[in-house]
């Protein structure tokens, strides 16, 4: 929005022109949703706890738990709003790829809310049903699939990139729709998973954001992109504003989320952010390194199935408590080391995921 106002004030002086410059309109938007977010973030707590809606907690977890209840939550709304507003104002209206993450983010953040208000302010323990929340789920998954699909102008915004070969593209035709809906459905649901302990699920996020708007502003530079060896795709550069935003607004977040946290995001928060995670690897060709990159989220998610799995062919438990995060607290770490440790372990994989850029 911001860019066809600066754009029109270069008839008066040059100086304006700077704004088209996409570092400083990511830099610009990580700003804005930090400054919202700090702005926003305490009227929005004081609310939360005006109208009661506040955390419910386990009776079988950790028992350090039990002292967290009450505490309020649907604070993801706090990041959407951020989010939004800042994308909005400093990315290029004009911009697919820009409404595409959009969409599916705030569409996502959709179906939390429903699903938290249902549990939080109807007082019904189940919240959305599963099978009524993934149905929505894989229409959103669905729907952005067949668009990029569909509008795909070149064969590698559909093509599949295997990290440390530079030389191997698998197209996948229609597969491209199908693993678009997994890779934006799982890394929702992994996510949401992650989301038990203080600032555990944000930093993370914060991070792979970060990583994946540097590879979006790779892949949309065309000297970059060749000099790199990854496909060059037109326009999806404007993607870091809204990775920028995220970062912006998680740190914002993470400023009242930290243990002991004064607010949680809640489903609205958790499912966004990893549907947003997701769709932006998607743009960016990059679903594989996203799998690097968001290794806590994986080992969440695993463990949570094999959790399941063995329970039910064996009658036995693998871990203390699934996720995993819980089976380090009952093992008798202490809560502030788990979140610590995760945050290092991504910190790792993060790397090696940028590390793909040049060891091909």
């Amino acid at each position: 929005m911001l860019l066809y106002f600066f754009d029109y004030l270069t008839q008066f002086h040059s100086g304006f022109g700077v704004f088209q410059y996409l570092t400083l309109r990511a830099i610009m938007g990580a700003l804005t949703a930090l400054l919202i977010s700090f702005i926003v973030g305490p009227a929005m707590i004081r609310k939360l706890n005006q109208y009661q809606i506040g955390q419910v907690v386990r009776t079988d977890g950790p028992e350090s738990h039990l002292e967290k209840a009450g505490t309020p939550t649907m604070g993801g709304a706090l990041i959407l709003v951020a989010v939004a507003v800042s994308t909005l104002l400093w990315s290029d209206l004009g911009s697919r790829y820009m409404w595409v993450v959009l969409s599916v983010t705030l569409l996502f953040g959709l179906i939390g809310w429903v699903d938290d208000y249902k549990k939080l302010v109807k007082k019904d323990s189940q919240g959305l049903k599963s099978r009524y929340k993934y149905f929505w789920q894989s229409v959103v998954g669905m729907g952005a699939a067949f668009y990029l699909y569909y509008t795909a102008e070149i064969p590698a915004e559909t093509q599949l990139l295997v990290p440390f070969f530079k030389d191997i593209a698998i197209d996948m035709g229609l597969g491209f729709v199908v693993l678009t809906y997994f890779v934006v459905v799982g890394s929702s649901n992994a996510v949401n998973l992650t989301d038990g302990l203080d600032g555990l699920a944000i930093m993370p996020t914060v991070m792979v954001a970060g990583a994946l708007g540097l590879f979006a502003y790779l892949t949309g530079h065309a000297e970059f992109a060749r000099y790199l060896s990854i496909p060059y795709i037109s326009g999806v550069g404007e993607v870091i504003i809204f990775c920028a935003a995220l970062m912006g607004a998680g740190l914002g977040f993470l400023w009242f989320n930290t243990y002991p946290a004064m607010v949680f995001m809640g489903d609205i928060g958790a499912l966004a952010l990893g549907a947003a995670l997701g769709i932006v690897a998607v743009v960016v060709r990059q679903e594989l390194v996203l799998l690097i990159m968001g290794g806590v989220f994986v080992m969440e998610t695993v463990s949570v199935i094999m959790q399941v799995a063995s329970y039910k062919l064996t009658g036995k438990r693998i871990f203390r408590m699934a996720p995993l995060h819980h089976h380090f607290e009952l093992k008798g770490w202490p809560e502030p080391r788990v979140i610590v440790r995760f945050w290092i372990v991504t910190v790792i994989l993060v790397l090696v995921g940028l590390a793909t850029l040049k060891i091909r």
